[in-house]
């Protein structure tokens, strides 16, 4: 399920949230331009967690990719819609100075906002990037994982989200997502008030259409794990799978 609004409209927003973010301002879910997300933010990371606060200030997640993605010392990975950048930066410490980390972001702020923190958190082995997650700025079989947190569902092409995800990956390359589904059968009217009040502003999949899209573009050892309400009818979940080696 699809909303109308526009991917332009969507990258204002983050934008905006961006440049309150570097005003040092707090991110208000009752600011006029602002709206309610469906995530746990900082809430969903260890407290030994270290990045900039800012990075910690846009934190708009629905919760912790990395702590299913089993990251390794050495590996390349790719954030989709990194934000303020901190999953990117986590993603390199665990990565060590062998591996390297990229960061997706559609909003020119948002990667404004991720360069500054990666420099005050003087992490080297990040590159972010200038795209959008339908059509990512890498070649072929270039990175060994792919996290994202809580931005598929602003994509109005998850198909292509997903074959992109799939050509980027080298072979025996997995994906640990966070993101929002919806309940099978839910009232479509009700599910889409519902979708716009938590930030899904391009609806969310259910769990059977996230499967079958991603099988789809390939993917096999697919899970999904429900793993918090994220209002009426829609749940945080975790998706992994794996781009099949050989």
């Amino acid at each position: 399920m699809t909303s109308g609004i526009k991917p332009d409209a969507i990258i204002g927003r983050y934008s905006r949230l961006a440049r309150t973010a570097m005003a040092g301002q707090a991110i208000r879910d009752d600011d006029p331009d602002s709206y309610e997300v469906a995530c746990f933010g900082r809430a969903a990371y260890s407290d030994h967690e270290d990045a900039p606060e800012a990075a910690w200030r846009v934190s708009l997640g629905c919760g912790n990719p990395l702590a299913v993605a089993a990251i390794q010392p050495g590996e390349t990975v790719l954030d989709l819609g990194s934000g303020g950048g901190l999953d990117v930066l986590l993603s390199a410490r665990r990565t060590g100075p062998g591996g390297r980390v990229y960061g997706l972001d559609a909003s020119p702020e948002m990667l404004a906002l991720a360069r500054a923190n990666a420099a005050q958190a003087n992490v080297n082995n990040v590159r972010f990037l200038l795209g959008r997650i339908e059509d990512i700025p890498l070649p072929d079989d270039h990175v060994d994982v792919i996290i994202s947190n809580c931005v598929v569902n602003l994509s109005a092409d998850k198909a292509r989200v997903l074959s992109e995800t799939f050509r980027v990956l080298r072979p025996g390359g997995r994906i640990g997502i966070s993101d929002v589904t919806a309940d099978d059968g839910a009232d479509p009217a009700r599910r889409a008030e519902n979708e716009q009040r938590v930030g899904c502003l391009a609806g969310a999949l259910t769990e059977r259409e996230y499967r079958d899209l991603l099988h789809e573009a390939g993917f096999t050892q697919v899970t999904i794990t429900l793993s918090a309400p994220a209002g009426p009818a829609l749940h945080s979940a975790i998706i992994q799978a794996v781009k099949q080696a050989g």
